[in-house]
């Protein structure tokens, strides 16, 4: 089967790939566990993004699944065999790095064909298969050309050609657009979910930027030291985290603690020196009990009418359509919100979240 590329040509679609499924992973270094009993199931053709903070293992894992490192515990299975036993060149996966890793000396011709030529696949065939990767990628004219001679962004799409052209059951991401601009992250998001959808592979992306596993994946697994702490959609992740920590990585910058004063429902109420702040319980909890508001900047807003948190602008910054600040109230929270007009540093400022944006925790160790 063929389906056709961006500009005409033919591509070939590799043939459907099997479940992947992770089953305890745990990877250590020494006392250290960088993984610890990760358990995932991915379905043929998903767009899974993992997704953390530097340090939660979401690049240990993608290292593990290709190969590159080593397990401690756990299995890896691909259509219901197990692999990671095997070497990186005989699972058959494509792999996207964060720095390219193009062969400086090889033309773009050279470093797509690669791999081809690990798998004895030369001449005609070999040639067909790197035009249609590099079509993929809008390259074709910078066939002959060294890497060198390229920009940041056509290079990550040699580096994508390359991945593809060996048309692997699975292709692993690992922070592929982290050395580019603004612009071009934005232009290549497109381009990489584009060509998943094209070559039919499983993929797997490695990320700390919120924008882009919400942007990309049909699924997002957000791990915080070594462990998955939420699985699911990127409305369910971006609306209804269930930890903190989620939370805190979906854009929820802001946290305010209190007593709970108040139960209504799934609602419930915190009171902040006096300020009786409301928010969406994510955990079960009572009155009395110790716990966090926690709000995106754009739903915490500046009131005139004095019902919300007292604070004391810090700064203040225009994007476009609205200013954004950062505060710092009486208790020493920092608060970042959404203001309709500039305000000058050290000017008194009342904020209160907007109705059924903000989102209630349990306070650690409560």
């Amino acid at each position: 089967m063929t389906l056709p590329a961006q500009d005409g040509a033919k591509t070939q679609v590799p043939k459907q790939t099997a479940r992947l499924e992770l089953d305890g992973l745990r990877r250590s270094f020494g006392s250290y566990n960088a993984l610890d009993g990760i358990d995932l199931t991915i379905e043929p053709g998903e767009f899974i993004a993992l997704l953390g903070p530097s340090g939660c293992g979401k690049s240990t894992a993608l290292n593990c699944v290709a190969g590159l490192l080593g397990l401690s515990g756990g299995e890896i299975r691909l259509g219901g065999n197990r692999i990671d036993e095997l070497e990186p060149e005989k699972r058959g996966f494509g792999m996207v790095f964060q720095s390219y890793a193009l062969f400086p000396h090889m033309s773009v011709r050279r470093n797509v064909g690669f791999g081809l030529t690990m798998q004895g696949i030369r001449g005609a065939e070999a040639d067909r298969r790197i035009e249609e990767a590099l079509a993929l990628v809008r390259l074709e004219s910078q066939i002959d050309k060294l890497p060198g001679q390229l920009s940041g962004g056509q290079q990550q799409r040699v580096a994508i050609a390359r991945a593809i052209v060996i048309r692997p059951p699975i292709v692993l991401m690992d922070e592929p657009l982290s050395n580019l601009d603004a612009k071009l992250r934005l232009e290549m998001r497109a381009e990489i979910r584009g060509i998943h959808d094209q070559i039919g592979s499983t993929t797997i992306y490695v990320t700390h930027d919120q924008d882009e596993a919400l942007s990309l994946a049909d699924r997002i697994v957000v791990m915080s030291q070594g462990r998955i702490m939420q699985i699911g959609s990127p409305q369910d992740l971006y609306q209804r985290p269930v930890h903190i920590e989620v939370a805190d990585f979906m854009g929820f910058r802001t946290r305010i603690a209190g007593p709970i004063v108040g139960v209504s429902g799934e609602e419930a109420a915190i009171d902040v020196a006096g300020a009786r702040l409301t928010g969406t319980m994510r955990e079960p909890l009572r009155i009395g009990d110790a716990a966090v508001l926690s709000v995106r900047p754009e739903d915490l807003v500046a009131v005139d009418d004095g019902n919300g948190m007292p604070a004391t602008v810090v700064s203040m910054e225009y994007r476009g359509r609205a200013f954004f600040g950062m505060a710092r109230a009486g208790d020493d929270s920092v608060l970042y919100f959404r203001a309709d007009r500039a305000l000058p540093r050290g000017a008194s400022v009342t904020l209160q979240p907007a109705s059924g944006q903000a989102l209630l925790f349990k306070e650690a160790g409560a």
